[in-house]
């Protein structure tokens, strides 16, 4: 898809996302679903326009910074860490807080 569809589906999606989110009423378990769909197929459609993964591979943080670690032989990240700085971090700061004595 040429990046003006891709543009057009993200407006599509939002404009149905927001007529089901501001209306007077909570939405019901349909409704819900369909808030649910239309949001993903935003995000969807924006990804696409966005190139993709990006250079971290995370879907979280496409554009964040390459862990310089990622790969290094001599100080090797854990196992099933990727190459994203941000997750990474994450989780050594949760790795921290576990252990005893803190």
């Amino acid at each position: 898809m040429s990046d003006q569809a891709e543009l057009r589906a993200v407006q599509s999606a939002l404009r149905t996302a927001s007529d089901v989110a501001f209306d007077q009423e909570a939405p019901t378990g349909e409704q819900a679903e369909v808030l649910v769909d239309a949001l993903r197929r935003a995000l969807s459609a924006a990804l696409a326009l966005s190139g993709g993964a990006g250079e971290t591979g995370c879907r979280e943080h496409p554009r964040g910074a390459v862990d310089p670690l990622y790969g290094d032989p001599e100080d090797p990240l854990p196992p099933g860490w990727g190459r994203c700085l941000l997750c990474n971090d994450r989780r050594r700061r949760a790795s921290t807080r576990r252990r005893p004595g803190r």
